[in-house]
C-alpha cells in the first residue's frame, strides 16, 4: 500500500462520524473528501491538504507543519498543506479532519 492509500484509509477512518454526508472525488491529484458536497480534507501527493476557515488561516498557517496550499503556483484561499509530522497521530488526524469539516459546514448554511 503507498503512502497516498494510507493517508486516504486513514482519513475515511477519521471522517466515520460523519460518514452519511462525506463522499469520496478524485481532485488535485489525488482524493478529497466531501462534507455536503464541499470539500474539506483530502491528500494529493502524501500530503494532507485541509480547507480552513479565514478566520482562522493566520493562526493555523503560523505552525510550522502548516504552509499555504500552492498547488497552481500561488497559494489558494482557505487551503493548506500539512506535512506528515502534522497528523502523524490519530489525534493530530481528527484536528485537522475538524477543522474541514468546519470549513465545510460554513460553506453550507
Amino acid at each position: 500500500m503507498t503512502t497516498s492509500q494510507i493517508i486516504v484509509e486513514r482519513l475515511a477512518i477519521a471522517t466515520k462520524y460523519w460518514a452519511d454526508e462525506i463522499t469520496q472525488k478524485k481532485m488535485f491529484g489525488g482524493t478529497c473528501f466531501l462534507y455536503k458536497g464541499k470539500m474539506c480534507v483530502g491528500e494529493t501527493k502524501q500530503k494532507l491538504m485541509v480547507r480552513i476557515v479565514a478566520e482562522k488561516m493566520e493562526t493555523i498557517l503560523q505552525k510550522p507543519e502548516v504552509k499555504p496550499m500552492d498547488f497552481t503556483g500561488k497559494p489558494m484561499k482557505e487551503f493548506i498543506f500539512v506535512t506528515h509530522n502534522g497528523f502523524d497521530t490519530e489525534e493530530k488526524l481528527q484536528y485537522w479532519v475538524e477543522l474541514g469539516i468546519e470549513h465545510a459546514k460554513s460553506k453550507t448554511q
